[in-house]
């Protein structure tokens, strides 16, 4: 039998189902046809295999939701379900316990005490802390530029900028609060993509004149919008994302590259200058800030080594 995420459709074969319709779990796990993802929970190996690291944290947050019935997803665990951007696969699956005055590791789930109250919503058969605490829990344990991101993403999701502040004041716990209201300051709904938000913060931290975010361009009848834009040196910088080309066929990736160069050319039309990044440039750090000096991005502040320094962590 075969349990289904609510949110991703992430297929599932639990043991207790198997031995109950006697269909063989054990076999097919021997001959390699199903990996145990936890105790209890398998998944078709092929399905598996195929995911890239980063894509299978949800699933064994989910995998988790399973076993623990009744638990609280807080941090990273919250955030993927709420959709909201993490990095790379987090090591452990975090679990709040408003009840527990000590946090206690069981292998890989870390099941945390109570510092101050948490609101607990549903998604799905799930429950896990809310998108506002799931914000603040998640940055506090993150480099600024990747807790700027989550920020960036919730804000996209409609959470209203002054419930940040409100908790930030309110929160007993002021571990890394100097960096959380930075994060909290320099949130923008408009940025897009996690790549977007780093580049930002590293935009920031270099110097640069701050850049307006997704300007409206149109040409032919054709609308295109920038990630970044300097409109008094009519500079235009594009962020490129993991996946950006990426298609199920070589054809589709073409086709995908051809059509992203023909909106670079229509967009060039309106610069003067035109830097294009990807996530490696902005944690590298002399990449972008070579590309953004060539297209003549004006440097208007100090640079900020100690903040830069964060991207290295």
């Amino acid at each position: 039998m075969q349990h289904t995420d609510a949110l991703r459709e992430t297929p599932f074969v639990l043991a207790a189902d198997e031995r109950r319709l006697h269909t063989g779990l054990y076999g097919r796990a021997a001959r390699g046809e199903l990996l145990r993802v936890r105790h209890g929970v398998y998944a078709g190996a092929e399905w598996w295999t195929g995911l890239k690291p980063h894509e299978r944290y949800h699933p064994r947050v989910a995998a988790a939701g399973l076993v623990f019935t009744d638990a609280i997803f807080m941090r990273e665990s919250a955030a993927v379900l709420h959709e909201l951007p993490i990095f790379g696969e987090p090591r452990d699956i975090h679990i709040f316990d408003p009840d527990r005055r000590s946090t206690k590791r069981y292998g890989d789930v870390v099941v945390h005490a109570a510092q101050g109250a948490r609101n607990v919503a549903a998604i799905g058969s799930v429950f896990v802390t809310d998108l506002l605490a799931t914000v603040v829990d998640t940055a506090r344990h993150l480099p600024p530029a990747y807790a700027l991101a989550v920020a960036d993403a919730a804000l996209r999701r409609g959470m209203p900028r002054e419930q940040l502040g409100a908790w930030s004041s309110d929160d007993a716990n002021r571990r890394n609060e100097r960096l959380l209201r930075w994060v909290w300051d320099f949130a923008d709904s408009r940025a897009e993509s996690a790549g977007e938000s780093v580049s930002r913060a590293v935009i920031s931290w270099l110097g640069f004149a701050v850049p307006a975010l997704q300007q409206v361009f149109t040409y032919e009848g054709i609308t295109d919008r920038s990630d970044f834009w300097w409109p008094k040196v009519r500079a235009i910088g594009e962020s490129d994302g993991y996946g950006k080309y990426v298609a199920l066929t070589a054809q589709a990736a073409v086709e995908g590259v051809v059509k992203e160069k023909v909106r670079e050319d229509r967009l060039r039309r309106y610069s003067d200058g035109f830097a294009r990044w990807d996530w490696s440039d902005a944690h590298r750090v002399v990449p972008i800030e070579r590309k953004l000096l060539r297209a003549g991005v004006p440097l208007v502040s100090a640079r900020d080594n100690a903040m830069l320094a964060t991207l290295r962590r």
